[in-house]
């Protein structure tokens, strides 16, 4: 069952609404500014092992067309400014493992919001998952619109340097690409296995290098479709750093655990995308 589908009833929207209010409250009151610690060279964030403790930070309604959907905030310590990270879900929604990330991305010294493309829900299998995709991709619009207005909460911070990076994983990633094309003036996107383009004329809309990261085993993207998205890149003009890693599947990345032989593509993604970051929106 998708959580938090809307029931036709006035004291069911009731009860709905108080529980997100309650949900949002409880994240709120248990925020933390999260200190800068970032990984040291070699060290894999604990929030993609399947390590990491409850999340830090707190729920945030940053889109007023929707008020259903709930991001997720993680401010780390100190006055900045730095660098914005928006971090785009899997077709699941926004689970905890993306909010952990959130609060990794906040050691390394960046403001990260999570975005929510699913109005609160999420879904717990295939089916629930798929339904949740289709339903919102079909309005694509609407997800840019989202997205702008992730991107304008971070820009209004005082310690936000206003430059934003997006990143996201499958769903994410896809959705990561077409807020390059489509969404407000940004300055870096990180595409962890998502949905890709191989034409240069689109792609020639993007004005920063792009990040990528795909796996060898993979057939959504396949490494052919990757090598065309980025001979398509290349002609466009667009820098990019795009990786494919042998001998591991869709899903890697963020959750490493679930193979060993995950861990050493992993980590070098993962030092990449540090370097990434600094270079195209910075930190303190």
């Amino acid at each position: 069952m998708i959580k938090n589908t809307l029931i036709p009833s006035l004291k069911a929207i009731i009860l709905a609404v108080s529980a997100i209010t309650f949900a949002a409250t409880a994240l709120s009151v248990h925020a933390q500014q999260i200190p800068y610690a970032p990984t040291s060279e070699g060290q894999i964030p604990e929030a993609i092992l399947g390590k990491a403790g409850a999340p830090r930070g707190s729920g945030l309604a940053y889109f007023d067309e929707d008020p259903a959907t709930m991001g997720y905030l993680a401010e780390p310590d100190g006055p900045g400014p730095r660098g914005a990270v928006i971090l785009i879900h899997e077709w699941n929604g926004l689970v905890d493992r993306v909010r952990q990330v959130a609060d990794a991305l906040a050691a390394e010294g960046y403001v990260a919001l999570a975005a929510d493309l699913y109005s609160g829900r999420t879904g717990s299998n295939r089916d629930e998952n798929m339904a949740l995709v289709r339903e919102t991709l079909g309005e694509m619009d609407k997800i840019i619109r989202n997205l702008d207005a992730a991107a304008a909460y971070l820009r209004g911070r005082t310690d936000v340097n206003g430059k934003i990076a997006a990143m996201g994983w499958c769903y994410g990633g896809g959705v990561a690409l077409s807020y390059a094309l489509g969404g407000e003036n940004h300055d870096a996107t990180a595409i962890f296995y998502g949905r890709l383009l191989d034409d240069p004329e689109r792609l020639s809309a993007i004005h920063h290098e792009v990040y990528g990261t795909f796996a060898g085993l993979d057939r959504g993207p396949s490494p052919e479709q990757v090598g065309r998205f980025v001979a398509a890149l290349r002609e466009a003009g667009v820098e990019n750093d795009v990786h494919i890693y042998d001998d591991v599947n869709h899903g890697f990345w963020l959750y490493v655990d679930r193979d060993p032989n995950n861990e050493e593509p992993a980590l070098d993604a993962w030092e990449r995308l540090k370097d990434y970051l600094k270079r195209t929106i910075g930190s303190d």
